[in-house]
């Protein structure tokens, strides 16, 4: 038995900005591609496949061709993520076709896709859509109106919805052995997170620990987007592009795997193509103007010039230099090492407060003509409150 493991494709996100569908595109191309050629039993998207609740259209329609040109393939197991809205993705579940499974709802975490391979052997995927224990701590508590309200914990809930699938597993696992696959978006312990996650904290918490997913063979998780594992057979396959520019060593990845009739899971991590490189890039202008920028020209930067003085027509000639530069900023050496903040109280002098920020923010005092430009500033804003 093969399978692939993605997940978190935002798709309609950007980055600073650049709109990243094509880029996204191209990656399910890959995706296709990659389920075709090691012919897979069944392609695993453990949540977030959109970047928000209310998608743009365009996002919508190339994940209408996506899943159906996957369903050609193979079998198609989804799942939304916190930043889905699981109505909207799993409207119309029911009418689709026999390969594609869209599992959104509460009510159908104990039934599984039963997926079979080649020699008709099955493993049983257990797709778990985000829980957020605000909405599903009642509905997983059990059965009855006098039922108890799971603790206010992602980890209640979670081992709520896994006791449902090792009930199921094991009653299917007495008449035969089976293997079993829990997909599931989530933030387990010992996961390394970075950026461009949201949060998802409820009571100031927001971890599970992985022995909440003891029992079954494999658990292919979502929400954290650098591919890791975090305990033997539980794994982040990440995002398949970096979405901030604290993802920029990620390796980027799809996750086969293999399963055999018995033994531990064979895990594989596939290279996701690489759109366009990340990278930060520091020091003086005339430093990232000459050899040091020479070979990161088609690069998405972040750019930080730390002249002691920000040089003039700075953004210009970084911009001509570096066509992707997606964050150009000025830090001055000389600023940083002036200490922390400054409390600033009501009694302080704003044009003095002004002047201290100029300073910090050039590395140098504020010229007589900035003080002027200030002191005009601030003139005509206490004006126009005086005679509001």
């Amino acid at each position: 038995m093969r399978l692939l493991h993605t997940s978190d494709w935002h798709l309609g996100r950007s980055l600073h900005g650049v709109d990243l569908l094509d880029h996204q595109a191209a990656y399910l191309d890959h995706l296709i591609d990659l389920a075709r050629a090691e012919r897979v039993d069944a392609v695993l998207v453990a949540g977030d496949v959109y970047d928000r609740a209310v998608p743009p259209v365009e996002a919508v329609s190339l994940l209408s061709e996506t899943l159906v040109r996957l369903a050609e393939v193979t079998t198609v197991v989804v799942t939304p993520g916190n930043h889905d809205s699981a109505t909207r993705l799993g409207f119309g579940a029911g009418l689709m076709r026999p390969e594609l499974h869209v599992r959104a709802t509460v009510g159908g975490i104990a039934a599984p896709v039963v997926v079979r391979g080649a020699d008709g052997d099955p493993v049983l995927v257990y797709a778990l859509p985000y829980l957020d224990p605000d909405v599903v701590r009642r509905e997983l508590a059990g059965p009855g109106d006098d039922a108890a309200v799971l603790a206010r914990s992602h980890e209640a809930v979670l081992a709520a919805a896994m006791g449902r699938v090792r009930g199921d597993l094991a009653d299917r696992s007495a008449r035969s052995p089976v293997r079993s696959v829990v997909m599931a978006h989530a933030f387990v312990v010992g996961g390394e997170p970075s950026e461009s996650e949201r949060d998802i904290r409820v009571g100031g918490v927001d971890h599970v620990p992985a022995g909440v997913f003891a029992g079954v063979d494999y658990v292919a998780l979502g929400h954290l987007h650098g591919p890791q594992r975090v305990a033997d057979g539980v794994r982040y396959s990440g995002s398949p592009l970096a979405y901030s520019f604290s993802e920029q060593h990620h390796r980027k990845s799809t996750v086969l795997l293999e399963l055999a009739g018995s033994g531990p899971v064979r895990e594989e991590l596939v290279a996701a193509p690489v759109p366009r490189r990340l990278a930060d890039l520091t020091g003086p202008l005339e430093e990232l103007l000459g050899r040091a920028g020479d070979s990161h020209r088609d690069d998405w930067l972040r750019i930080t010039v730390t002249d002691a003085v920000r040089p003039p027509g700075m953004y210009a000639r970084l911009a001509e230099r570096f066509p992707h530069a997606l964050v150009m900023q000025h830090r001055s050496s000389a600023g940083a090492a002036t200490g922390g903040a400054v409390a600033v109280g009501a009694a302080r002098d704003p044009l003095e407060v002004a002047e201290e920020f100029v300073e910090h923010v050039t590395g140098a005092p504020a010229t007589p003509g900035e003080r002027a430009a200030l002191r005009h500033a601030w003139e005509r804003v206490t004006a126009a409150e005086r005679s509001t």
